[in-house]
This record gives C-alpha cells, sequence and structure tokens, in this order.
C-alpha cells in the first residue's frame, strides 16, 4: 500500500501532521516499505497455482490439490524427487482430465505416460481370472517399477487387482538391421517406443472408444 493510500486513510489533522520531513510521514514510509514484498507476492499470487508457472518447490504441493500426491510418495520429506519437475507439472496441469478417468484403461494409461514420458503400455484382463488387471510395462520404463506400481494402485479400481509385469527389451543382435535405441537424454526410450513430453504442456490423446467406462475391467 503506497504512502499516500495510507495517508488518506488517516484522520484530517493526521493527514495535515504527515508532511515531508515528519515523524508521522516518516513512519508512513516505513509502513509502505513493510508492505512491499507482500503486495509484490499478491499482485502475481495466480502464478502460484498455475502449474507451468508456479516456481519448482512448489510443484509436488500442487500435487496434493489434484490427488496425484502418491506420484511424489516418499519415505522422508527431503528425498529427492521420482521423476523430473516437468513431469509433475504435466500430472498437475492434467489433474482434472485424470481424476474424471480414474479407475479407466484410459485413465491409468495417460497417468503412467505423464509420469514417465513413456508410450507402450498394455493393460490385459485376463478371461480366466476376472477382476484381475496385467500391466505390461514397455522395456524403457523398466528402471522405473517403484513408481509405476505407485500409479497403478491409485488409478485401478478398488475391487481389482492388479499385476504389473515387465516385457523384456527387444535384443538388437536378433534384427541386425533394427535401429539403435534412442539414449538421447535420461529418458531415452527403446525403438518402437514414442515418448511424451518431459516439459512444455505435454498433450495426452484423447480416449479411444474402448476406453469408455462401460468397457473397462470391473
Amino acid at each position: 500500500m503506497r504512502k499516500a493510500a495510507i495517508e488518506r486513510l488517516l484522520p484530517a489533522a493526521y493527514q495535515r501532521a504527515a508532511g515531508p520531513g515528519s515523524v508521522l510521514g516518516a513512519l508512513l514510509d516505513v509502513m509502505e516499505a513493510l508492505h512491499a514484498p507482500d503486495e509484490a507476492v499478491l499482485a502475481d499470487v495466480d502464478a502460484l497455482f498455475a502449474p507451468y508457472r508456479t516456481p519448482d518447490g512448489f510443484v509436488a504441493y500442487l500435487t496434493r490439490w489434484v490427488a496425484m500426491d502418491h506420484v511424489v510418495a516418499a519415505p522422508r520429506a527431503d528425498a529427492p524427487l521420482p521423476l523430473p519437475v516437468g513431469r509433475l507439472r504435466d500430472l498437475v496441469a492434467h489433474g482434472a482430465l485424470l481424476a474424471r478417468w480414474r479407475g479407466t484403461p484410459y485413465g491409468m494409461r495417460t497417468a503412467l505416460e505423464l509420469a514417465t514420458g513413456v508410450t507402450g503400455f498394455v493393460l490385459e484382463e485376463p478371461a480366466d481370472r476376472p477382476f484381475h488387471v496385467v500391466v505390461r510395462v514397455p522395456p524403457a520404463a523398466a528402471d522405473r517399477l517403484a513408481l509405476v506400481t505407485r500409479i497403478v494402485e491409485a488409478e485401478k479400481p478398488a475391487a481389482v487387482t492388479v499385476e504389473v509385469t515387465t516385457d523384456p527389451a527387444p535384443d538388437p543382435a536378433a534384427d541386425p538391421e533394427s535401429p539403435a535405441p534412442d539414449a538421447d537424454g535420461p529418458e531415452g526410450t527403446a525403438t518402437g517406443v514414442a515418448s511424451v513430453p518431459a516439459v512444455g504442456r505435454a498433450r495426452v490423446p484423447s480416449p479411444a472408444p474402448h476406453d469408455q467406462p462401460s468397457e473397462e475391467p470391473s
């Protein structure tokens, strides 16, 4: 609050006494300086709650607002995040979509793809095991099984049991003409497995007809 605005709130006698060089004028200068930091925060407070504008240290807190805090679950508060902060921003940005589709194959696949940056997750419901879903993890995400398992347990229907398995990595020697895996960056993906952008407002595919709730595992 500016000094002039504070001064207008005072009685007329105090306003006359708040001239330059006066004790009251100096007090009003101090009040303006004390208000400035808080007003700067309030002027841009919406940035704190925008997934792609909030500071890195606040992103994990926002996951609680969209019921995705199980992704960052850790035994210690000072433990490092299990995935890049850019992927956390994508999860927060798509929190409403994930909540709408929670308990469906589409919702589970989308959460897994956003968190790992890897596509190719396969969900199967064995004919001989009702109320049971097998989640097949592509080789590119095999090193993040703890994260995948946490997401699967949170996103599955309550009455369904799950089994997380890892597909074997392709053997380059078996096919000499196959291209080598893309190993660029810490989150390179194996041959034939597409990737989800880590940062920059990741786009998720629309649900396919077979993803509709009427055909999901119950």
